[in-house]
């Protein structure tokens, strides 16, 4: 701590009412409102979530308490490089919109790998999806929930194993009583503090420095910003190229095929609200995401001629802004609470909605295939749920104790994460764009993949790189530099030993410095020396080709699936190209959220002959043909179309 106990007596009130309030607004509901009675409600919300809410949810899932933190310190100490990542960021959202929503929206599925299931008809290929996700979410949650802890430990003296603690029991309470609903109330009271500190802040630094322009101008002057860098080599750390392409992948993997964010995705009530909101949250995005730098170049400017970590007040550079908060709102008791507390809490918020989807993609993927769970009720099924994020919760706490006594886990953590974003996307591509993909060429992919990056991402860490910092100076330090009661800290043997390093949302190393040793390296060491920016990219690429060759390889006709789990576009492209006409089976299992709505309006009689008939759509749709799988069951109620229509195989028998 840099100030005594008395004197931050009013921030310590301020963190526990804060902490307080953001737990009990959240669970509201639950106890006066609408409570969560089934399945649909806990994981859906049932449309009950306003547009805004929506957007500023996904907003705070994209960018992460990470980057809070992160991004002013990347820009301090390594400049804007980093900034460029927006590029890929923003060009993720209309990929997603049009390319994979119209696809899960009219399925009706609860776990958006059960959408691999019903494609390629095959568990190996959900169960490497869904397990892929699974243990990218809990080593990226226990960085997560670790990342306040050091702070709040070097700031206001909290132990950081009781912050995890916290952070894990409050979850698991959140988990408990509340539902998706909760957790996007969390994520909005989390944002909009997270702006008001942002502003805050900013307005800070121009008081200090003297005027607005300033924020900017002197960043510039000390070589802070540079963008548009296209250097051309892959073993550059970060350029314009790797920005934008690397960060384009992982986005697209992270919004378009994980379960947190397709889960509120499929809450929505129309594919039209679900674009509008998508669209809409673009500006969002953008604004939320500069906002992190300009803090940072606000930060900088005040300390551009005295280093704060280059003084010996802090060790760590993501110790940088919580310094700043310390030491220029001193004047201001409890802002520092407010401070430290929105960082617990989005530590908290993000953990509450990422149990909720682990919960519930370990239920519909694992768990209820076994015989045991076989033909429970609804009820059950999310009392199992709930049971299931709360083991989560704990486990992910362990991660987070792990975090903060081993040495290099952060690394392998965030490395880990950029290496299974690649073989993720690229199975989702598969199912949706190549008709010709089969469960064989998916999961031959998907495997394949995850072994070659995996084996790039554990040499690179044989591969010695420097760590390059933008130079800092301490050539204006004067005793009235910092606020009065600010002192040098005394570091602890747990804060000695602490390998925490946030830096940004993907803290990479900077191999600049090191780009000609990189060039004269030998085979494999020269595969080790890319940057993992292009991790994603190298993963998808390979599983798309894999796929798609032992797909060619292994084709058969028992390969044919519902046209409805293709992408449109490429259903349509496939009708014009020449060779064999593809064909297609009707599969019962698929449900499309405006059908069901529809209806459920509909008489008994009605509905039970349109449940006895299936999708009759499909046979009503000019070049379609279904595939035999047993013997054929006449429908004589259908119009003739010169088609035949087959009852679909039971698909568990396969299994």
């Amino acid at each position: 701590m840099a100030r005594s106990f008395m004197d931050l007596i009013w921030d310590y009130a301020v963190f526990v009412v804060f902490i307080i309030f953001s737990t009990l607004v959240p669970l509201w509901g639950r106890f006066f409102g609408r409570k969560e009675k089934t399945k649909a409600d806990y994981v859906f919300g049932l449309g009950t979530i306003s547009m805004g809410a929506m957007m500023l949810s996904i907003a705070r899932g994209t960018l992460g308490v990470r980057s809070f933190l992160g991004y002013p310190s990347e820009l301090f100490y390594r400049g804007s490089a980093m900034w460029e990542t927006l590029y890929g960021m923003v060009a993720a959202y209309p990929f997603v919109c049009f390319i994979f929503i119209p696809v899960y929206f009219n399925l009706g599925v609860t776990s958006v790998y059960q959408y691999l299931d019903l494609r390629f008809n095959s568990r190996l290929v959900r169960c490497l999806a869904s397990g892929t996700y699974i243990v990218r979410s809990l080593l990226n949650l226990g960085v997560t929930v670790y990342t306040p802890t050091v702070a709040l430990n070097t700031v206001i003296g909290i132990p950081y194993w009781a912050s995890l603690i916290g952070i894990s029991a409050i979850s698991i309470v959140f988990n408990l009583l509340g539902g998706l609903k909760a957790a996007i109330t969390a994520d909005v009271i989390q944002g909009v503090t997270m702006i008001m500190i942002s502003l805050g802040i900013i307005i800070q630094s121009m008081v200090s420095v003297g005027g607005f322009d300033k924020i900017f101008t002197i960043p510039a002057e000390n070589g802070r910003l540079s963008f548009l860098n296209f250097t051309g080599d892959f073993t550059v750390r970060v350029d314009t190229t790797s920005a934008w392409l690397g960060q384009l992948f992982m986005s697209l993997s992270i919004f378009g095929c994980q379960q947190n964010f397709v889960q509120r995705y499929l809450s929505m009530g129309t594919f039209r609200e679900v674009r509008r909101t998508l669209m809409s949250n673009i500006p969002v995005v953008i604004v939320l995401f500069c906002l992190a730098w300009i803090v940072g170049m606000g930060v900088y400017s005040v300390y551009a001629v005295c280093d704060p970590m280059k003084a010996g007040y802090i060790t760590k550079m993501d110790e940088i802004l919580p310094f700043f908060v310390e030491d220029k709102f001193a004047y201001l008791p409890g802002v520092l609470g407010i401070f430290m507390a929105s960082l617990f809490n989005g530590a908290l918020s993000l953990n509450v909605s990422n149990l909720n989807s682990l919960a519930t993609v370990t239920w519909e993927d694992f768990l209820s295939h076994l015989p045991r769970f076989k033909g429970i009720g609804d009820k059950q099924q999310l009392n199992v749920i709930k049971f299931v994020g709360s083991i989560y919760g704990v486990i992910v706490m362990g991660v987070g104790f792990s975090v903060g006594l081993l040495s290099g886990v952060i690394e392998s953590s965030m490395l880990m994460t950029s290496a299974t974003s690649g073989p993720l996307l690229g199975v989702f591509l598969l199912a949706m764009l190549v008709p010709i993909a089969n469960w064989k060429g998916a999961a031959c992919g998907m495997i394949v993949s995850h072994i070659i990056t995996l084996w790039i991402t554990f040499g690179s860490l044989t591969v010695s790189k420097e760590v390059v910092l933008l130079p800092t100076t301490v050539e204006g330090c004067t005793n009235g530099t910092f606020s009065s009661g600010i002192t040098k800290p005394t570091k602890s043997w747990l804060l000695a030993n602490t390998p925490l390093e946030v830096e940004s949302e993907f803290p990479y190393f900077d191999s600049s410095a090191a780009n000609s040793a990189a060039n004269d390296l030998g085979f494999p060491q020269n595969i080790y020396s890319i940057s993992y920016m292009y991790y994603s990219l190298i993963g998808t690429f390979l599983t798309v080709v894999i796929g798609t060759v032992v797909s060619l390889l292994t084709r058969h006709e028992d390969d044919a699936y519902d046209q409805k789990l293709l992408h449109p576009i490429a259903y349509y492209c496939s009708k014009i190209f020449p060779g064999k006409e593809r064909r297609y089976v009707s599969n019962p299992d698929i449900h499309p959220k405006e059908e069901r709505k529809a209806s459920s309006k509909k008489a008994p009689t009605e509905q039970l002959e349109r449940d006895n008939l299936g999708f009759d759509t499909v046979s009503e749709q000019p070049g379609v043909t279904v595939v035999v799988t047993i013997d054929p069951v006449p429908v004589p109620s259908l119009p003739a179309h010169g088609h035949e229509v087959y009852r679909k195989r039971d698909c568990d028998s396969a299994y």
